[in-house]
């Protein structure tokens, strides 16, 4: 992890090399067009080989049976299923609060009202990630919010283990959820497969869910074909913080993101360099006792700390990196909320030194499907709006139109568009 000083580097700079680091690399868009296209001819034949190939897994069949999801439960811990549980009562209770079914009719003119409505996507995707690490949560944010959208089928795709099994935890939480339609495919092929249709894996109208950086890059090659939740790639955090923080806390949350992957990234923007140091040290020191020290030690090599002189500099930082996860850790609750008002770009944003992030990963109630790479500038976290759209609706009277039949008459027969003038005015003829 570096050290990088805004005394040394201009803020453009240093936001140059933080992106540079975080790229994409340049062939995978033409790896992911050469998977998908061998799945759009073949079907099921090429996503038998590319799981072999990819997943060292021999499948028979790519659909999950229901045999296989009761089993689940009994090679997990209760305690997981609880936890999962508890997790999910908490995700609804905050989801259900995201999206309106049905708006105010608003009345623009007298005899004209206009409302708009919610209507689920009926048919929808999920990816969930697993190779190196299995994400039960995964399944929960996306489940639970299209539950309460009222998606009519839901399909899901996770890579399998070399033994052809899906890992249980995430078959226990699509149970949960009442997914059934599960299938042991991955990466850039399962992303075709929901969104072209094979023999076997129903195509479907909108793709949700994380992967790397093969699997975010289909599923902007799949836009427009089907739609998408957002780009949703490699892990990131970015911490502000300034010396009242504590230097564990920091470095523990910072590690909670490099461990996902070796294509992860974790910035702290800090006031003092040797606040930097402390926290560089302690992440150093915590790694050597956890598991995915291996991955960690990867990721933690594309990380930096950037040292800035005021908090003006901290949030410019912070808005033009549009970190997925961002925590602000200040001295005082005011400090906090201030630079909250500043923040314009992030996934989902943690305030104060009690609000880790891997709380927000897993059970506070915000989803932790956000955008990555840049994209929360214009992109939001997952909501059960999400899963759905919304109808514009108007009731008109014949009163409502006479007041507005001159202004049709009058911009239609600018535009040229006659037909639009005469399909009001011809109400009115006897």
């Amino acid at each position: 992890m570096r050290i990088i000083n805004e005394k040394q580097l201009g803020i453009g700079e240093i936001l140059g090399q933080l992106r540079s680091t975080r790229s994409d690399s340049a062939d995978v868009k033409e790896r992911v067009l050469e998977i998908m296209e061998d799945v759009k001819k073949r079907g099921d034949k090429a996503l038998f080989e590319l799981t072999a190939r990819f997943d060292k897994a021999q499948l028979e069949t790519l659909k999950v049976s229901p045999e296989e999801i009761a089993a689940a439960y009994g090679k997990v811990d209760k305690s997981l299923v609880q936890a999962l549980k508890r997790a999910q009562e908490n995700i609804a209770k905050f989801h259900k609060t995201t999206f309106c079914k049905k708006g105010p009719k608003i009345e623009t003119q007298k005899g004209v009202n206009v409302w708009q409505e919610f209507r689920p996507i009926e048919n929808v995707g999920f990816y969930v990630p697993g190779g190196t690490a299995a994400y039960p949560s995964t399944v929960l944010m996306l489940g639970v919010p299209a539950n309460l959208a009222g998606c009519k089928k839901i399909v899901m795709c996770s890579p399998p283990l070399p033994n052809g099994e899906i890992n249980p935890s995430i078959l226990v939480a699509a149970d949960l959820c009442g997914i059934t339609d599960i299938f042991k495919v991955g990466g850039a092929q399962a992303v075709a497969a929901m969104a072209y249709g094979t023999e076997t894996i129903p195509k479907v109208y909108k793709i949700f869910g994380p992967g790397n950086q093969y699997v975010s890059t289909a599923k902007m090659l799949v836009y427009g074909q089907v739609d998408i939740d957002m780009p949703a790639g490699p892990s990131e955090v970015l911490i502000i913080a300034d010396e009242s923080a504590k230097p564990s806390s920091v470095a523990g949350d910072l590690l909670s993101q490099l461990e996902h992957g070796t294509d992860s990234q974790a910035v702290l923007v800090t006031f003092s360099e040797d606040f930097a140091r402390e926290v560089i040290k302690e992440m150093q020191k915590q790694m050597q006792n956890l598991p995915r020290r291996e991955i960690i030690e990867e990721s933690f090599a594309k990380s930096f700390a950037v040292v800035v002189d005021s908090v003006k500099k901290a949030v410019e930082v912070a808005n033009e990196y549009a970190p997925e996860h961002l925590e602000i850790v200040m001295r005082t609750a005011k400090s906090e909320n201030a630079i909250l008002a500043q923040i314009n770009n992030a996934g989902s944003v943690f305030l104060g030194k009690w609000a880790s992030e891997p709380v927000g990963d897993y059970v506070s109630g915000s989803n932790h499907t956000l955008p990555t790479s840049g994209y929360a500038k214009m992109f939001s976290g997952l909501s059960a709006s999400s899963f759905g759209k919304y109808m514009q609706i108007q009731r008109i009277s014949k009163g409502g139109l006479e007041k507005l039949r001159k202004t049709v008459e009058v911009i239609a027969g600018y535009e040229g568009l006659q037909a639009h003038a005469a399909a009001v005015t011809n109400r009115f003829k006897k």
